[in-house]
C-alpha cells in the first residue's frame, strides 16, 4: 500500500490520535443523557468526530492520487515557538492584566509569527476579539474572567 499524500496521511493519523485521546479522557466524567447532558457528554462526542474525520483523512490520502505526493515540507519553527509562546503569555497575563490589555497582546504575538506585522489588521482585530471575547464570554455565558487588570479594579 502507498501513501499517496504525505500531509493527508500524517494530519489524518493526528486528527485520530487527538480524538481518541479526548474521547479517551472524557470518560473520566459524567456523561449523563441526551436531555441533560453531563460534563463528558460534550467532549467525548467531539473526539469521537474528530477521530472519524482523520480516519477518512487517512483513508483518502491511501487511495487518491496527487501529483507529486505532496511530501512534508520542513517543520516552521519560529512561527511555531511564537505561536506557543503567545498561548503561554495569554495563560499568565489574563488572571492578572485582563481581557483588555491580554487579548491585544495575544494578537501582536501571534501576528509576529507571520514575520511581519500589519499594526491595522492587529488593531482591528484586538478591538473585534476582545469585545467579541466580553460579550461572550462575560456578559453571555457568565464567567468570571477579569475585564481589566486586578490594580485598577
Amino acid at each position: 500500500m502507498k501513501i499517496k499524500s504525505q500531509r493527508d496521511f500524517v494530519a489524518g493519523l493526528a486528527f485520530i490520535v487527538v480524538g481518541l485521546a479526548f474521547a479517551w479522557g472524557a470518560t473520566n466524567y459524567s456523561f449523563g443523557s441526551s436531555a441533560r447532558p453531563g460534563p463528558g457528554y460534550f467532549p467525548f462526542g467531539l473526539g469521537i468526530i474528530l477521530a472519524i474525520i482523520g480516519a477518512v483523512i487517512t483513508f483518502e490520502a491511501l487511495t487518491i492520487e496527487t501529483e507529486d505526493g505532496e511530501p512534508i515540507g520542513d517543520i516552521a519553527w519560529r512561527p511555531l515557538l511564537i505561536i506557543l509562546g503567545a498561548v503561554g503569555v495569554f495563560g499568565f497575563l489574563l488572571p492578572r492584566a485582563g481581557m483588555v490589555i491580554t487579548i491585544p497582546v495575544l494578537i501582536t504575538m501571534a501576528s509576529a509569527a507571520a514575520g511581519r506585522i500589519r499594526w491595522l489588521d492587529v488593531v482591528i482585530l484586538s478591538v473585534v476579539l476582545t469585545l467579541g471575547s466580553y460579550m461572550a464570554f462575560v456578559r453571555g455565558l457568565d464567567l468570571v474572567i477579569p475585564v481589566w487588570p486586578s490594580f485598577l479594579q
